[in-house]
């Protein structure tokens, strides 16, 4: 869609890992060492970035058993080993993206409420929020064991909207791939997804959405004047 496509939202929410803030050194860090500790080969950074989006346990997963094998039970016991070390690295290579903090500052100057759904688990969600210093913009968490189900089930959007006091069709979602798209259109909210995060290996272009950013700051020329 055209760039110029506004919106009046009565809130806005945001993904977290590649749409706000690029934590791909830490994620790798913690799968690699949990891949030494397993006794199994590291991967490279750009092949991690690619299993990124469904959470930790996909995460693993994938680590696990792209070109190789790994019975559940390894993968169940990988998953620990993960949570382990990912608790140590957790924000220490972690940055705001270009325009982050500035987007959330204007948005909070003009009065929106703003909430994180994300798929990470909240024990990791809510210490890197306070470390990057960004934890106070947000009047709500919704994490990726807050519900059953995560992104792209809608269920996450709507419960972030209900603790927000707005309706899904009020608000607009800020993300970085299929999984953001697909949450969003379930609740019956526009999206708009950030070019330079991590989609899974999809180009973000081929994703039904409302617009794309380069900068977390256009975000801001997709919404309407207060």
């Amino acid at each position: 869609m055209s760039v110029s496509t506004r919106f009046s939202p009565r809130a806005v929410l945001f993904d977290l890992d590649g749409t706000l803030l690029d934590t791909i050194a830490d994620l790798a860090d913690a799968a690699n060492l949990m891949l030494s500790e397993l006794g199994r080969p590291a991967r490279r950074q750009d092949e991690i970035h690619s299993f990124v989006g469904k959470g930790i346990p996909n995460l693993v997963r994938r680590c696990m058993t792209e070109g190789t094998v790994a019975t559940e039970a390894e993968i169940d016991a990988a998953v620990a080993v993960f949570r382990r070390h990912y608790a140590v690295v957790n924000g220490v290579n972690s940055r705001p993206y270009p325009g982050v903090t500035e987007l959330l500052a204007a948005l909070r100057a003009r009065e929106l409420p703003l909430a994180v759904v994300t798929n990470k688990a909240e024990a990791f969600t809510l210490p890197l929020l306070e470390r990057m210093d960004i934890a106070h913009y947000f009047d709500a968490v919704v994490s990726g064991d807050t519900l059953p189900v995560k992104k792209p089930d809608p269920a996450v959007i709507v419960l972030a909207c209900e603790r927000l006091g707005v309706a899904p069709g009020e608000a607009l979602m800020v993300g970085d791939s299929a999984n953001d798209a697909v949450a969003a259109q379930g609740a019956g909210m526009p999206v708009l997804l950030v070019t330079y995060g991590y989609s899974e290996g999809v180009p973000v272009d081929t994703i039904e959405c409302d617009g794309l950013l380069s900068n977390a700051l256009q975000v801001l020329d997709h919404i309407g004047s207060a």
